[in-house]
């Protein structure tokens, strides 16, 4: 007779600026999906990865779930450590197998994310309205897919240029792809070619899956190419990472973008990251033409003279 299934439930609190990253970070090593909710009262999130327990015996998966807890402990602990945070404890369950491994997807729906570009999941049906554009993607990979603030200021920004550039945009080159959707956003709203590079191998993956899933591989360029090995120019250079990965770009973003050329930069919080960015781009010659901000975070719009 077949044992039931079982699965390891680990819920963790976490400040809402940590929460795409540790979101992304048990999706990628669940391999299932992540639930998120929202701790109003502390501006927390309660955020839980779901764990095959595999094994003939409770006993074995006890031992499994313990393993499992201290590897998953041992990674979020340096994810929070990048933030001067320490770890707090986790909620830890075992449960049944009751469609956990896809019960989590009645919590994602379809949603505009910028005017006129929608993100819908895999299993869901979704009529566009009027011009729509429509991305289809599945939440619990790597690096987001849409709901933290820095992707929707970079992609609001993106919307903007594209219907506000006179010339057109032919060319865009993002930095950082994550699950590329940037770069499908830029194909989508018109760029004739688009290169997208990540220095991490699984993000690669990743948007590749998703570049495929939206038939946009002739369009996109994807590669773990380094920075420094891109040729320009590029009507528009589009990165959301940090702040310090970006200010050490300044140099590289100012040889590859085309003269009148614009540069859309997130993932920088407002106040004096805000600024210091700013500063040093305007020192490359980049000049700041939009600020729009979101919580905590900001998206900056820069441009270069023709």
């Amino acid at each position: 007779m077949a044992t039931a299934k079982k699965w390891l439930k680990i819920t963790y609190s976490c400040p809402e600026r940590l929460t795409e990253a540790v979101s992304d970070l048990l999706g990628v090593l669940s391999g299932s999906g992540v639930e998120i909710h929202p701790v109003e009262q502390n501006s927390c999130n309660e955020i839980s990865g779901f764990f095959a327990l595999p094994g003939s015996s409770e006993e074995s998966r006890r031992k499994r779930a313990a393993v499992l807890q201290k590897k998953v402990s041992a990674e979020l602990a340096g994810l929070f450590a990048v933030y001067g945070m320490g770890l707090p404890e986790p909620a830890v369950e075992i449960l049944a197998d009751q469609a956990w491994a896809t019960s989590w997807q009645q919590y994602f729906k379809a949603f505009e994310i910028a005017p006129g570009l929608v993100i819908k999941p895999s299993w869901e049906t979704y009529s566009a309205a009027g011009n729509q554009l429509v991305l289809e993607m599945d939440p619990g990979m790597a690096f987001g897919t849409g709901q933290h603030e820095s992707t929707r200021l970079a992609l609001a920004l993106l919307s903007f240029c594209f219907k506000n550039s006179r010339q057109g945009i032919d060319s865009v080159l993002d930095v950082g792809t994550g699950t590329g959707i940037l770069a499908m956003a830029a194909a989508l709203f018109g760029a004739r070619h688009v290169e997208a590079i990540d220095n991490d191998p699984e993000a690669v993956t990743v948007a590749q899956s998703n570049i495929r899933q939206n038939n946009l591989t002739a369009r996109i360029a994807l590669s773990g190419a380094p920075l420094a090995g891109i040729r320009g120019g590029f009507d528009l250079v589009c990165a959301n990472i940090v702040h310090d990965v970006l200010v050490e770009m300044a140099p590289q973003f100012k040889r590859l973008i085309l003269p009148g050329g614009r540069i859309i930069l997130a993932g920088i919080l407002t106040g004096a990251q805000e600024k210091s960015i700013v500063r040093v781009y305007e020192g490359y010659g980049m000049l700041q033409a939009a600020v729009r901000t979101e919580g905590e975070w900001a998206g900056i719009l820069l441009h270069t003279t023709p």
